[in-house]
C-alpha cells in the first residue's frame, strides 16, 4: 500500500534503485489521485511530494492549478508548501499566474507571517503584470511596523523594479528614507538594492551621495561598507568632486582594516574611480601597493590572487610603484596554482618596460626550459618502460600543470607579445632578441612557429643593423639536423625554418661563402617539411647561388671553374629528387630551377678559358651585339675578337638580376590608402569591353577558305570579289591592266592596294593583314583562346640566322653589382655595428607618388640610448640607402644592406630642400568651382598654398 508522506517517498526511491522509473511512475499516479482529494492536507502533501520529484528533474507543470489551490489554504503551514511549489515550478509563461494577483493582494494585507511568505513568493514568481498590479501594496509595505517585513519589502522591490521600471520614480523617496531606518538590517538591505540598481543609471542616484558618505564614515558593518564603496565606485566617474571627498576615509580604511575583502574593494574603487590620479592620489597608490605587496608573501593563495589582480589594475597608472616588487611578482610565476601564475603573467606583461624587458623575458624563458622535480612514476608509466615507446619523460611533463601545452603556449605567446609591443619599442638589443626567438623555437614545444617566423622576418626587414647577426643565426639554424628532424613533430615549429631560409636568401650578401649554404637548403630531408617551406627553400637556394656566382664572376679566376662546376652538378643532382614532389608549387619551382642550372652547366661545359682583357667588364666586354656564350657576334665588325668577350662564363650572371632589382622594405600601414587613383581609371567600366560579333568582312572569305572553315564562302557575292589565287591569276592575265581599278574597288578596306596580275606575294600580304586584323579583334575577347606560338614553317631548314638565341648582353656591369669588400669564411669581415646603434623603421615604405594620409603620421617615440626610430619624413623612400624612390635603383644593383654608419640617421636639416607636393593631394574641388572670374583663381591659389604648406609643417613636427 502506498504511503502518502514525503519521507515514505524518499525511502521508496532508495529501496528501488534498480527499477526507479517504474516506482516513480506509480508514485506519480498516486499523486494525481491525491491532488483531486477535497482534503487540503492530502492535497498539500501531494504537492510537496511533487515538488521533491520536480527537483529530481520530473515535470509538474500539469499540477499548476493545484499549487494555486494550496497557496490559498487558510493554514500557514499549508500556504508555505504552496508558495514553495510555486517558486520552484512556475515560469514567466505559466498560465495560472493571472489567478494569483488577488491572492497576493489578500496575503500582503493579512497577518505579518502571511505577509512575509507572500513577499518571498512574489520575488520568485513576479512578472511585469504582477509588478504593475501589486506595486502600490509593495510600496506600502516599506513603512510596515515590523523591521523584518520592511527588509523583505526592500529586497522584493529590486525584483519588481527589474520587471517594471516605471515604479522606480514613485518609490525612490521611500528607498531614500530607508537609508536612515533605525534597523541596521533594513539599511543594509537598502544599500544592497541601490548597489544593484545604480549601474543601470548612475546619475539618478547621485542625490544619495551625502547619506551614503555618512554611512561610510559611521558604519562598522564590513559587508555594508563593501557595498557602499562599490556604489561610490559607480558614482565617482559621474561626479569628480567625490574623488577628493572620498580619499581620506578610503585611505583610513585601507590602512586600518583587517578585512581582506573590504581592502580589495577599496583598492578597486580607487582604481575605477580615478582616485589614484594627481598628487594626492600618489600617496594613496603607494599605500595600496604596499598593502597588496604584503599579501604576495602570505601563505594564503586567495590573498596572493587578489593582490595580483589588484596590481594588474594599478600598474597602468603607477608602473614604477609596482616595479619595486618585481622579484616577488616573478616568483609568483613559479607558483603551483595555475590561476596565480596566469595573474602573475598578466601583471608582468603590464609592467614591462625597456629597462626590465631582458630580465623578465629571460625569467619566463627559463621557466619554459626548467624541468620539474622528478616524481615517482605511476604504475602505467612503470609498465610502459618495458614497451617500445620512448616518449615517457615528455608524456610525464605534459601531465604536469606547469608543463601543460596550454600553459606553455600562453607563456610563449606572452614572451612574443612583450618583445613586439609597440613595434619593438622596449627592445634595446635586437641581437639578444633574435637569439631569444631562436631559443623559444627550440624549447617551446608548442605550435608557436608562425608567430616567431613573422617577428624574425619583420625585425630583419626593419632593423638594418641586426641583419648581419640574423643571417649568421639563421645559417646555423638551417644546418642544425636535430631541429630539422624534430620539425615534423608536434610543437616542432617548422615555420621558423621558413624564416631562416627566406632571411638567408634575401640577405645572403652578408655571407662570405654563400655556396656552402646550398647543401643545407637542398638536402633530401627537407622533403619531410610542409610544402610551403620547401618552396621557400628552393627560392632561397636560387638567390644564394645567384649572389655567390655574381661575386665569383667579379673576381673570376680560371682555377675556380672546377669548383663552380662541382657546385652546379651537386645542385642539379639534388634537384632531381625534389622535382618529383607531390605539391604542384614545389614541383614547378624545382623544375624551373633544374632547367636554369642545366642551362648553366651546359654553358660552363662549353666555356674555354681565355686571356683576360685589360678593359673593364661593363665598358667593352659585353657588347650589345653579343648573341651567345663565348661566341662573337655575327654582325660585329672585323676588329671584334674573342678577347673582347668577358673572361668568365656569362651564365654566372644569369640569376642575380632576377632578384636584385629592388630592395624589400617594410610597407607603411597607410600605403594602400595613400595611392592616388590614376587618371582615366574608371572602376565602374568593363575591363574587357563587351563587343557583339562583328559582321564578316567581304575579303575574309579567302582567309577562311584557306583555313578550311568556310570553304564555299568564296562563291558568294563578296567572295567573288576576292577569289582564290588561281582564279585571280587567270582573270588578271586575260583582262590585263583594265582589272587594276576593279581590284582596287574589291579591296574595300580604305587602302589603295594595287594588285598586279603576277604579284601573288601582295595578295598573300593582304590576306595576312586581314588575318592580323581579325586576331586583333579577337585578342580582347575573353572567350577566344589565342595561340601566340610561331608557326613551325616560319623558319626554313637552312635559315640559321632566324633561330632565336638567348642573349645576356643587357646585363648590368659587374663593377656596380658587387661591392668591393674583402671576403672571409662565414660572415664578411666588414666591421659589425655596435649593439647600441639599432635603427627601427616604424613607419614603413610609402609607394612612389603617394601622399601620406592623416592616419599615417606616427606619434613621436621617446628617445632612448642605443635605439633610433626612423623619421616619417615625406621624402623617406626606402630604409635610408640614399635613394629617393624605387626607380632610382638600377637593374641588378647590389642588395647588400649598408651599415648604419654609411647612411644618415634620418635627421634632416632645416635648410634641406623638400620635395614638391605630391599630385595626390591637389585640391581638385576648387578647380571645379573656379570656372569664371578671377575670384575663383584666387581661391584656388590660396588652397594650393595651404596644401603646399602641410608637408612642411608635418616635416617640422617629425624633426
Amino acid at each position: 500500500m502506498w504511503e502518502r508522506t514525503l519521507q515514505d517517498l524518499i525511502r521508496g526511491l532508495r529501496a528501488n534503485k534498480k527499477d526507479e522509473s517504474k516506482f516513480i511512475a506509480q508514485a506519480v499516479d498516486e499523486i494525481r489521485t491525491e491532488t483531486r482529494s477535497k482534503d487540503m492536507e492530502i492535497k498539500a502533501a501531494a504537492v510537496l511530494k511533487l515538488t521533491y520529484l520536480h527537483m529530481l528533474g520530473y515535470d509538474m507543470s500539469w499540477a499548476s492549478f493545484h499549487v494555486v489551490e494550496v497557496m490559498s489554504a487558510p493554514r500557514i503551514h499549508l500556504k508555505t508548501i504552496g508558495y514553495l511549489a510555486a517558486a520552484q515550478s512556475f515560469q514567466q509563461d505559466t498560465d495560472v499566474l493571472m489567478l494569483t494577483t488577488n491572492l497576493l493582494k489578500k496575503d500582503l494585507g493579512s497577518r505579518p507571517e502571511e505577509v512575509a511568505i507572500a513577499l518571498n513568493g512574489l520575488s520568485h514568481i513576479v512578472t511585469p503584470e504582477l509588478a504593475r498590479d501589486l506595486s502600490p501594496e509593495l510600496v506600502a509595505m516599506l513603512n510596515h511596523s515590523r523591521p523584518h517585513i520592511r527588509k523583505r519589502a526592500v529586497l522584493a522591490m529590486y525584483k519588481v523594479v527589474t520587471k517594471y521600471p516605471d515604479i522606480l520614480p514613485s518609490s525612490m523617496s521611500r528607498l531614500r528614507d530607508k537609508l536612515d531606518d533605525p534597523d541596521p538590517g533594513v539599511v543594509a538591505a537598502t544599500v544592497n538594492v541601490l548597489c544593484e540598481l545604480a549601474p543601470q543609471s548612475p546619475r539618478d542616484y547621485l542625490p544619495l551621495a551625502p547619506q551614503l558618505f555618512h554611512l561610510l564614515t559611521t558604519s562598522s558593518n564590513n559587508w555594508m561598507l563593501i557595498k557602499i564603496i562599490k556604489l561610490f565606485g559607480t558614482l565617482t566617474p559621474y561626479e569628480p568632486r567625490l574623488v577628493k571627498k572620498l580619499q581620506p576615509p578610503i585611505t583610513d580604511l585601507i590602512s586600518t582594516t583587517s578585512a581582506i575583502s573590504l581592502l580589495y574593494e577599496c583598492v578597486r574603487t580607487c582604481i575605477i574611480g580615478g582616485m589614484l590620479l594627481g598628487h594626492a592620489g600618489n600617496a594613496l597608490a603607494r599605500t595600496c601597493v604596499t598593502k597588496l605587496a604584503g599579501f604576495l608573501q602570505d601563505a594564503d593563495q586567495n590573498l596572493k590572487y587578489i593582490a595580483l589582480l589588484a596590481m594588474v589594475k594599478i600598474v597602468p597608472t603607477h608602473p614604477e610603484l609596482v616595479a619595486e616588487y618585481q622579484d616577488m611578482i616573478l616568483s609568483s610565476v613559479n607558483d603551483e596554482d595555475i590561476s596565480i601564475r596566469m595573474r602573475a603573467l598578466d601583471l608582468v606583461s603590464a609592467m614591462v618596460s625597456r629597462h626590465n624587458l631582458q630580465p623578465i623575458v629571460q625569467h619566463l624563458l627559463s621557466h619554459l626550459v626548467k624541468t620539474e622535480s622528478v616524481a615517482l612514476p605511476s604504475a602505467s608509466e612503470a609498465l610502459s618502460q618495458f614497451g617500445p615507446s620512448q616518449d615517457i619523460p615528455a608524456a610525464r611533463l605534459g601531465g604536469l600543470p606547469s608543463q601543460s601545452p596550454a600553459y606553455r603556449l600562453t607563456l610563449a605567446q606572452r614572451i612574443l607579445s612583450l618583445g613586439s609591443q609597440d613595434l619593438y619599442d622596449n627592445v634595446t638589443d635586437f641581437e639578444w632578441y633574435i637569439s631569444v626567438l631562436v631559443d623559444l623555437a627550440y624549447v617551446a614545444r608548442v605550435s608557436i612557429g608562425a608567430e616567431i617566423r613573422e617577428q624574425l622576418v619583420d625585425i630583419t626587414g626593419r632593423v638594418r643593423a641586426a641583419r648581419r647577426y640574423a643571417v649568421q643565426v639563421m645559417a646555423k639554424l638551417l644546418g642544425d639536423e636535430s631541429f630539422l628532424h624534430n620539425a615534423s613533430d608536434d610543437g616542432g615549429c617548422p615555420e621558423v625554418l621558413w624564416a631562416a631560409a627566406w632571411i638567408c636568401g634575401e640577405y645572403c650578401s652578408e655571407l662570405a661563402e654563400p655556396h656552402k649554404l646550398l647543401s643545407s637548403l637542398l638536402q633530401p630531408r627537407i622533403l619531410s617539411l610542409p610544402s610551403d617551406i620547401v618552396a621557400v627553400y628552393l627560392h632561397a637556394a636560387m638567390k644564394v647561388f645567384g649572389s655567390w656566382a655574381t661575386e665569383l664572376a667579379d673576381r673570376w679566376d680560371d682555377d675556380d671553374l672546377p669548383r663552380v662546376r662541382g657546385v652546379v652538378d651537386d645542385v642539379v643532382g639534388r634537384l632531381s629528387s625534389i622535382v618529383t614532389h607531390t605539391d604542384i608549387e614545389v614541383q614547378e619551382r624545382a623544375a624551373e630551377l633544374l632547367q636554369l642550372f642545366t642551362f648553366i652547366r651546359a654553358d660552363l661545359s662549353a666555356y674555354k678559358p681565355q686571356p683576360r682583357n685589360t678593359s673593364m667588364y661593363g665598358e667593352s666586354s659585353m657588347s650589345p651585339g653579343a648573341e651567345g656564350f663565348g661566341e662573337p657576334s655575327s654582325t660585329a665588325s672585323a676588329s671584334t675578337s674573342p678577347a673582347s668577350e668577358p673572361h668568365f662564363p656569362k651564365s654566372l650572371c644569369l640569376i642575380r638580376p632576377l632578384f636584385g632589382a629592388y630592395e624589400l622594405n617594410a610597407v607603411a600601414l597607410s600605403a594602400q590608402a595613400s595611392l592616388p587613383i590614376p587618371e582615366g581609371l574608371d572602376l565602374e567600366a568593363w575591363i574587357v569591353p563587351f563587343k557583339e560579333d562583328p559582321t564578316p568582312l567581304a575579303g575574309d572569305a579567302t582567309d577562311e577558305a584557306l583555313e578550311g572553315k568556310k570553304g564555299k564562302k568564296g562563291k558568294r557575292k563578296g567572295g567573288e570579289k576576292g577569289a582564290g589565287k588561281s582564279k585571280r591569276k587567270g582573270k588578271a592575265r586575260a583582262r590585263g591592266g583594265a582589272d587594276d581599278e576593279e581590284d582596287q574597288a574589291v579591296d574595300g578596306n580604305g587602302h589603295d592596294v594595287v594588285v598586279q596580275p603576277v604579284e601573288t606575294e601582295e595578295e598573300r600580304a593582304e590576306r595576312e593583314r586581314r588575318k592580323a586584323e581579325r586576331l586583333e579583334r579577337l585578342r580582347d575577347d575573353p572567350y577566344y583562346l589565342m595561340d601566340d606560338r610561331p608557326p613551325l614553317t616560319k623558319f626554313g631548314a637552312t635559315d640559321v640566322e632566324s633561330i632565336p638565341v638567348v642573349k645576356l648582353d643587357d646585363l648590368p656591369p659587374l663593377s656596380t653589382a658587387i661591392a668591393p669588400t674583402a671576403r672571409l669564411p662565414s660572415l664578411r669581415s666588414t666591421p659589425a655595428p655596435p649593439a647600441q646603434t639599432f635603427v627601427i623603421d616604424k613607419t614603413g615604405e610609402m609607394p612612389e607618388g603617394a601622399a601620406r594620409t592623416a592616419s599615417a603620421p606616427v606619434s613621436p617615440q621617446p628617445q632612448r640610448p642605443g635605439v633610433r626610430v626612423a623619421s616619417p619624413s615625406p621624402s623617406y623612400g626606402t630604409y635610408g640607402n640614399g635613394s629617393r624612390s624605387r626607380s632610382a635603383t638600377p637593374l641588378g644593383a647590389s642588395v647588400a644592406a649598408p651599415l648604419p654608419s654609411r647612411f644618415p640617421a634620418y635627421d634632416l636639416d632645416a635648410d634641406e630642400p623638400r620635395p614638391r607636393t605630391p599630385e595626390a593631394i591637389k585640391v581638385t574641388k576648387v578647380k571645379k568651382k573656379g570656372t569664371t572670374g578671377s575670384g575663383g583663381g584666387g581661391k584656388e591659389k590660396k588652397a594650393k598654398k595651404r596644401t603646399a604648406a602641410k608637408p612642411s609643417e608635418s616635416e617640422s613636427l617629425a624633426q
